[in-house]
């Protein structure tokens, strides 16, 4: 099996499986997720995480909030729905495609009619609610496909600005366990790995929640890549001596003027590279870039417990009980240290807010 077949988020027989990615790498394990509780909790506590990934759990886990519902009253059934992605929404508030995924869920419905509804049940019992969860279910599994294959496109598009033996480091993880398939950064990186490129990966450990030590290197150790582990107080040096020639990364949010929201210490790595004239490309489905938000000074940074910095990888306490902690989940890097954003529609480069919108152009 290859890495990128491993799922982090998945629906069979009936039941919602995600990849706890809290116990990795040490235990593979997958959890059901029985209740929108269930899913909230998953999300919050980065059982899943990774932008895209946290979207199809939310498309999912919306609708397995409405699966068991009675099917005898549909403005009951409507409430409810709307009411559980309120609540889903809540679970982080950084990366745009959790409020993304289950907006789509929801215009999904309201966009019904009641003649969408009846065409859709069967007609030996011609129920609405039973044929909305039907129509909804259908829709969460069309946001899982359409991922998978935007980040093979992003695999694709970012290849070309790749070369054979290059030494490219990233930060955080932007794998296939954080989107349905492939990764986002990490896609062109398996891509080239197939043809023969021998990339070599420097992975940042990415502070407090070891995202790089503990999913990067694991994906890319088991893929057989020649991956690097490091601290990420390390990336200067390795960069001064001349082992990496790029630097790719995940995306969060993209504001509409190319700020990209990204895991805490992607800003660092970007003004880092571009003292050393190195390339910084942002990889950004565009269910990530937000037109809405118009700079990353408008973009909400998560905050998390203090105690992910100086207690939870521990044994005993690496700091003294009651110490002031700062613990954001993110920072925004500017637009001015991004070489490139790669998206599946292809590679974007500045001026951002005008080649941005193009994107979106003809949508509806």
């Amino acid at each position: 099996m290859k890495i990128f077949d491993i799922a982090p988020v998945k629906y069979l027989d009936g039941k919602m499986l995600i990849l706890d990615q809290t116990r990795l790498p040490g235990e593979e394990i997958y959890i059901e997720m029985e209740t929108k509780e269930d899913v909230w909790d998953a999300i919050y506590k980065l059982q899943v995480r990774g932008a895209p990934a946290i979207g199809v759990a939310a498309a999912y886990g919306l609708y397995v909030a409405v699966r068991d519902l009675p099917e005898d009253n549909l403005f009951a059934f409507g409430k409810a729905l709307h009411e559980a992605a309120d609540y889903l929404v809540g679970a982080r508030p950084t990366a745009v495609n959790l409020a993304w995924a289950l907006k789509r869920m929801t215009d999904k419905y309201d966009g019904l009619e009641l003649t969408d509804l009846l065409a859709g049940a069967d007609i030996s019992n011609p129920n609405p609610v039973k044929a909305a969860k039907d129509i909804l279910f259908a829709e969460a599994e069309a946001i899982r496909i359409e991922d998978e294959e935007a980040c093979r496109a992003m695999g694709e598009h970012g290849l070309t600005l790749l070369e054979p033996g290059m030494g490219i480091l990233t930060h955080c993880n932007a794998g296939t366990i954080a989107t349905a398939k492939y990764g986002t950064c990490l896609a062109p990186i398996y891509l080239g790995h197939e043809k023969g490129y021998d990339f070599k990966v420097f992975a940042d450990e990415t502070r407090p929640l070891l995202q790089g030590a503990r999913l990067t290197s694991w994906e890319l150790h088991k893929s057989g890549i020649d991956v690097t582990l490091i601290c990420d107080n390390m990336a200067s040096i390795v960069m001064r001596n001349g082992w990496i020639q790029a630097v790719v990364t995940g995306c969060d949010r993209m504001a509409a003027n190319g700020d990209g929201a990204n895991k805490i210490g992607t800003s660092g790595v970007a003004i880092l590279a571009k003292e050393y004239g190195i390339p910084f490309y942002m990889y950004v489905p565009t269910s990530t870039i937000d037109l809405d938000t118009p700079t990353g000074a408008e973009i909400k940074i998560e905050e998390r417990d203090g105690e992910e910095i100086y207690k939870m990888w521990y044994e005993k306490p690496m700091a003294p009980e009651g110490v002031k902690t700062y613990n954001p989940a993110f920072d925004v890097t500017p637009a001015e240290y991004i070489t490139a954003v790669v998206t599946e529609k292809g590679i974007v480069r500045p001026p951002y807010k005008e080649n941005l919108a193009k994107l979106f152009e003809g949508d509806k």
